[in-house]
């Protein structure tokens, strides 16, 4: 499987420039699988009022950003995860989109919102899922999520290959922690990063970048810049998502005792 990510710069509530920039560095791209490109792709991030979303935002899947995503998909012959601000009546979530050479396939809402996430976006209900890609079995998450390590292992225990990540980041950790997560469930994980500082009003944030691809014997196989629109492809091989053993005598899921892990499933209040 040929699989990537876009890393580039997001212009703040400017739908139709993100679109054109991300159709033109993906149709240079050579031929992919499966390209993942960052949260909030078609509005940026820093918002300052409710009121902007209105304006950036669109429904899913017959909004103009999600249908120039599907023409672009068809156009490569490949598959796209791209974040999306997404509304829903009067509501708004921070989503990706799965789409294809056959159309739109999925969208997955954000379930762990980041900070002032929360006072524009209502928390999603998942679902956690996957979808098979020409064989590649497909988890999506967003950004935040991968703090939280039971929403990748739901996923592995589904029987994930590939984690597709689509990420706004701002803090420094993440890039190491999936490499964590690759090991700990044996799977591969795209990491889609967007860059460049964005300001709105008195709130600026500087992204991170470093958008890379981990495999399940912790191995990056690319890593992005910090500060450069860049795109990769890489070539990937599913069979090693799918064998689970560590060592003749360790199997990470079937050594699992789930009976010691009660405290998980229960609703703590701190």
């Amino acid at each position: 499987m040929k699989v990537g990510f876009l890393q580039f710069q997001p212009m703040l509530k400017d739908v139709e420039t993100n679109i054109d920039k991300i159709s033109r560095l993906v149709e240079e791209a050579k031929p992919f699988d499966l390209i993942v490109i960052p949260e909030l792709a078609n509005s940026g991030y820093v918002f300052v009022e409710k009121d902007e979303l209105a304006k950036v935002s669109e429904e899913i899947p017959t909004g103009y950003f999600v249908e120039k995503l599907n023409e672009l998909a068809k156009q490569k012959n490949g598959y796209i995860v791209c974040g999306v601000c997404e509304k829903s009546e009067n509501r708004y979530f921070n989503s990706s989109v799965l789409v294809g050479p056959e159309g739109f396939i999925a969208k997955y809402r954000k379930v762990h919102l980041f900070d002032r996430e929360k006072l524009f976006f209502e928390p999603g209900d998942g679902p956690f899922k996957l979808y098979n890609i020409r064989g590649m079995n497909l988890g999506i998450l967003i950004c935040w999520d991968w703090i939280f390590p039971e929403a990748t292992r739901s996923l592995a225990l589904k029987g994930m290959d590939v984690l597709a990540h689509s990420t706004n980041l701002v803090l420094s950790f993440c890039q190491t922690a999936m490499i964590t997560r690759s090991i700990e469930n044996q799977i591969f994980t795209i990491t889609s990063n967007r860059i460049g500082i964005e300001t709105n009003g008195e709130h600026s944030l500087h992204f991170k970048g470093h958008s890379q691809v981990t495999t399940p014997d912790a191995k990056r196989l690319v890593q992005a810049s910090t500060d450069k629109e860049e795109l990769h492809i890489v070539e990937i091989d599913i069979s090693e998502a799918r064998n689970k053993w560590l060592s003749d005598r360790n199997h990470i899921f079937k050594d699992r005792r789930p009976e010691m892990y009660n405290t998980l499933m229960e609703k703590q209040e701190f």
